[in-house]
């Protein structure tokens, strides 16, 4: 398996992924897919920012792909970042979504940021959430009952991990 920044060749993979998360999956929680050149535009927003949108390739095929950005805009969360991994429904639970987010660690790090958090759709998401545990990442906290769809309650779980120095020392 290949982890590398994803390219304008990818977005039909990218699209067709996430869509199948959106329809089907509580990870997220749009409801209507995105169409490809919002795909597009996110991937752009991301990458030109100088953060990491990366694919897992296999056999010269997209299986899934994860990028981290900047928790919230405003400046004092310039520190932290926030991770996202969709991986094709068929691959699930073989290591792919592990794989990007271990580089996601690495990037992030070195980017400066000193937090990674995840922000999870559905406490039910053991999969998402013991990859994070898997990674050294901790529960933050459960927002009850914070989304609705496909007609039931849907928490959020909030994860952290801290980068490099984390918060033993202030950026300079």
């Amino acid at each position: 398996m290949l982890i590398r920044d994803a390219t304008a060749n990818d977005l039909p993979a990218i699209t067709a992924i996430y869509a199948h998360h959106v329809q089907v999956g509580t990870g997220t929680f749009e409801e209507v897919p995105p169409p490809q050149a919002e795909m597009a535009a996110r991937i752009a927003k991301v990458q030109e920012a100088g953060w990491a949108w990366l694919v897992a390739e296999l056999d010269g095929v997209v299986i899934g792909y994860a990028y981290f950005n900047q928790f919230r805009e405003r400046s004092a969360y310039r520190f932290s970042a926030e991770n996202s991994i969709y991986v094709r429904d068929d691959v699930r639970g073989q290591g792919v979504g592990k794989a990007l987010v271990e580089v996601l660690l690495r990037r992030a790090t070195d980017c400066g940021f000193r937090q990674m958090l995840a922000v999870i759709g559905d406490s039910e998401n053991v999969g998402s959430i013991g990859l994070h545990v898997s990674l050294g990442f901790r529960q933050a906290g459960v927002l009850k009952a914070a989304g609705l769809k496909f007609g039931r309650w849907v928490d959020v779980v909030f994860m952290q991990r801290a980068l490099g120095e984390g918060d033993r020392t202030l950026p300079v």
